[in-house]
């Protein structure tokens, strides 16, 4: 994808910080550039410690919406000059959260992540019918996935409850071996975790998968399991972002 004098990229990081720093990386794979000068316009605000927890907002822990700061910092993005905003955190965009992003300058192009990617299976992948979700507790509780999937004739597949928390939950937020507190090598125990569950929704037939957390694509890196598409939320977006760039 060349760059034909592009718009700025902002990008809303902190959620995690290496989630923001992969979907840069894969703005820049995803551009052919011989010079330096062929690299869209980026800019990235890492700020962790202003943006309360998506999942323990969602799921009733704290009562402070993590949205609010978002907003703020969408609003550096736009003073530093960014016209497409991109936020890596699939659990951010549930309804209670991004609702809280309001005055986008009507030149700023927010791209929502989720409808992405259910626009990406429908083009790619138009005989996948039943849609695997692997993401948080948070991005499942607040249904911002399925209501998607399922506005767009498609159908949900998930794990059971506990597979939820003994698998993918544990798989990003354990202390010890959670992608959070090792996310750069991911600990092999968590690439079991994340492998486990997708053979569970290959198991309950799922068409396709959905690395619904920007945590996931930190841990598996591959594109398909047993031939069932792997969809990486994450690179959706910077494909996303990157057309939407280009005047």
């Amino acid at each position: 994808m060349k760059n034909q004098k592009n718009k700025m990229i902002g990008i809303v990081g902190g959620m995690g910080p290496y989630a923001g720093l992969d979907l840069a990386r894969k703005i820049f794979d995803l551009t052919q550039a011989k010079k330096d000068q062929d690299h869209v316009p980026l800019t990235l605000i890492s700020n962790p410690e202003r943006i309360e927890d998506r999942t323990e907002f969602i799921l009733g822990k704290t009562e402070i919406n993590p949205g609010i700061e978002i907003s703020k910092i969408i609003k550096q993005l736009v003073d530093q000059g960014a016209k497409v905003i991109g936020m890596p955190c699939n659990t951010a965009h549930s309804g209670k959260i991004i609702a809280e992003i309001k005055n986008m300058p009507k030149n700023v192009q927010f791209i929502n992540m989720i409808s992405e990617v259910v626009k990406c299976i429908q083009k790619k992948y138009p005989r996948a019918k039943r849609i695997g979700l692997l993401a948080t507790s948070g991005t499942i509780s607040s249904r911002v996935y399925n209501k998607e999937i399922d506005k767009n004739g498609l159908f949900t597949v998930l794990l059971s409850d506990r597979d939820q928390k003994q698998l993918i939950d544990d798989a990003i937020y354990n202390e010890k071996i959670g992608i959070k507190s090792n996310p750069n090598p991911v600990h092999d125990d968590a690439k079991l975790k994340i492998s486990l569950a997708i053979k569970k929704l290959i198991i309950k037939k799922s068409d396709a998968i959905i690395l619904g957390c920007t945590e996931l694509p930190l841990a598996i890196k591959s594109k398909s399991y047993d031939s069932i598409p792997l969809l990486d939320s994450t690179e959706i977006l910077a494909s996303s972002l990157l057309k939407e760039s280009i005047e």
